[in-house]
């Protein structure tokens, strides 16, 4: 039974509501002033309905001390001031006095229903974040646990977030799970990817412009910041955000204002940055690419995103994941993968991360006969494995050194050690086909382990 709080100062009109709603099987309690209202606890209420202007104060008091209970005012005042008024400081409703019986019960069943709805929405939220914390992001490794605390902490705040993280690991799908956990939840998340917007554009883009702010300007438009006001704006790839841009950026940050370009007026906008890159903004800010005092603005809290080559069983968890919904997508019958595929994926480096994993899954299910699916289906170069393949062991084995000053015991040597010693050593006396053939992988994988490592290729002299 749905419990109400009425709060009016006319007895006859408490009395007549009272006995309205309990012919409708609510359960009722009174309060004729202001004060009295405040002794209860508002908190146990479904549903206050209480009139505007009241001794001691007015009605809409009451939105803020209930802030968990919605309030219906009720006023002999039947104008659109006093209605707009009252909805703008959270009023849930607003009825007229005289009020009609049916239109006040109508009005406190639906006010009810949504209230249900709202609690059982809550609880739903509540059951899927202790099954999984991130809705859409898959892990298991230590990385990512600690990774899901952190966005647990860090999401009911408004502090500025930096992810980093290769690229295709999956950043947008954490900046949504911060937003989504927020108490911005229900306002909007705008994603912008300032890598994909050129530069002579990224200001108007982000801030809005003002007709005839330059050539092409027919007309005001908002900026992404702007149409971001009371959520998360979410900005991808922000190192490569141009210096101008993120002077203005800056100003976001610390004055929470920003200027249309061809405006001479601000405006305050609320807005919480997330922000992530690929790239090392400190290193970026040493150079002069990237303003130091917007760094230090940015990096309030970080989260680091592992590789997929790092998430050890992760990679099978997500590829089977992966491979349900490419099935779901591409209306095929569900499949599976073979043994030999599923050490595969295990072993494969994934320089391209949950991105190429995905790319790969669809490729073999569009290709796939209904058989297991195998590595070559999904066209991952096997050779890159997480062992060193038996030509570097063999040149190891050999009076080789890795360098003339570091002695190596094999077994304990990884892939990447082996690779970066071994290609330093030799790649200027071999060509990249040579170092590849030694090596034995290709000339893409190659190229692919050299950026990972950070190994620039030298140029010809």
């Amino acid at each position: 039974m749905a419990h109400i709080l009425i709060v009016e100062d006319e007895k006859v009109i408490r009395s007549a509501l009272r006995r309205l709603l309990e012919r409708n099987e609510y359960q009722v309690d009174e309060a004729p002033t202001l004060t009295d209202a405040k002794e209860f606890d508002l908190d146990q209420f479904d549903l206050i309905i209480s009139d505007l202007r009241l001794p001691g104060g007015h009605g809409t008091e009451l939105i803020e001390l209930a802030q968990n209970t919605p309030v219906l005012i009720m006023t002999s005042y039947a104008s659109l001031k006093s209605a707009v008024d009252a909805m703008k400081l959270g009023a849930v409703d607003y009825i007229a006095k005289p009020f009609d019986h049916d239109e006040m019960i109508i009005a406190v069943q639906r006010i009810l229903k949504e209230r249900n709805l709202e609690r059982q929405n809550q609880a739903l939220k509540q059951e899927i974040q202790k099954v999984h914390p991130t809705n859409g992001i898959i892990g298991s490794c230590a990385p990512m646990q600690d990774l899901f605390k952190k966005i647990g902490k860090v999401s009911p705040t408004d502090a500025t977030v930096l992810i980093l993280g290769e690229s295709g690991t999956g950043k947008e799908l954490v900046a949504r799970a911060i937003h989504d956990q927020s108490r911005r939840s229900d306002a909007p998340l705008i994603s912008v990817n300032c890598a994909a917007i050129p530069e002579t554009l990224i200001e108007s883009e982000l801030f809005g412009h003002e007709k005839g702010a330059f050539t092409g300007a027919t007309s005001v438009r908002q900026g992404l910041v702007e149409a971001a006001d009371g959520g998360t704006l979410f900005l991808d790839e922000i190192g490569e955000l141009p210096l101008e841009a993120q002077a203005r950026l800056l100003r976001v940050l610390q004055e929470s204002e920003i200027r249309r370009v061809g405006s001479v007026q601000s405006k305050k906008v609320n807005v919480r940055l997330v922000a992530a890159t690929h790239r090392n903004l400190k290193d970026l800010a040493r150079k002069g690419e990237f303003r130091e005092d917007l760094y230090y603005r940015l990096n309030v809290v970080e989260l680091k995103l592992p590789p997929l080559r790092e998430r050890g069983d992760d990679v099978l968890e997500l590829a089977q994941k992966l491979l349900q919904r490419a099935c779901e997508k591409l209306n095929r019958p569900l499949l599976a993968f073979s043994n030999q595929c599923e050490r595969d994926i295990r072993h494969y480096p994934w320089p391209g991360n949950v991105r190429e994993l995905e790319n790969a899954v669809e490729r073999a299910v569009i290709l796939s006969d209904g058989e297991p699916i195998t590595a070559e289906a999904m066209a991952i170069d096997v050779q890159n494995d997480d062992k060193v393949p038996a030509s570097m062991m063999a040149s190891l084995q050999r009076d080789d050194p890795l360098d003339e000053h570091t002695e190596v015991n094999p077994s304990e040597l990884s892939l990447d050690d082996y690779f970066q010693h071994f290609v330093l050593e030799n790649e200027d006396k071999m060509t990249e086909t040579e170092l590849a053939q030694k090596l034995g992988i290709s000339r893409k994988s190659l190229w692919e382990r050299r950026q990972r490592l950070g190994i620039p290729r030298k140029k010809a002299k």
